[in-house]
């Protein structure tokens, strides 16, 4: 048997599709690296979140190896490539729901300290506070 496309790819659309389909706005996760093309300014602790809704992208297109679209940042338009390795998760914003994808080899450029990861891994035990914050929280799905 030859070497099996990823499941990451078609999760991905999949979770863009419901939100789109349930008018929430889709926010992807990016690990920044070497082959990912985002705005450095808006790249925070080695990750940036990009809202990948049709409104806020031009020409969005998920395929098997990558997430391309352009977008405006203060007002510029960018052309942004993700490789999709470096997909870390996708969540709505407006409830926080999503999945978190396993770390790929690609993602060890990014430096995450110890006190982040426990930070993160944290059970959730007020919904409310969480759709507040805006802030995701996602759980790995393997």
């Amino acid at each position: 048997m030859s070497d099996l496309i990823p499941t990451k790819p078609y999760m991905l659309r999949a979770l863009h599709e419901w939100c789109v389909d349930n008018n929430l706005t889709p926010h992807l996760i990016v690990a920044v690296n070497a082959q990912t093309r985002v705005p450095m300014a808006y790249v925070k602790n080695g990750e940036i979140v990009l809202n990948i809704n049709y409104g806020a992208t031009k020409d969005l297109h998920i395929d098997n190896d990558s997430v391309v679209f352009s977008a405006r940042f203060g007002g510029v338009s960018q052309n942004i490539y993700v490789p999709m390795t470096a997909v870390s998760g996708i969540f709505a914003r407006e409830n926080g729901q999503g999945m978190f994808f396993e770390a790929e080899s690609e993602r060890q450029e990014v430096d995450v300290s110890e006190g982040d990861v426990e930070e993160s891994a944290k059970p959730i035990e007020n919904k409310e506070e969480l759709i507040k914050s805006k802030k995701p929280v996602l759980k790995i799905v393997k």
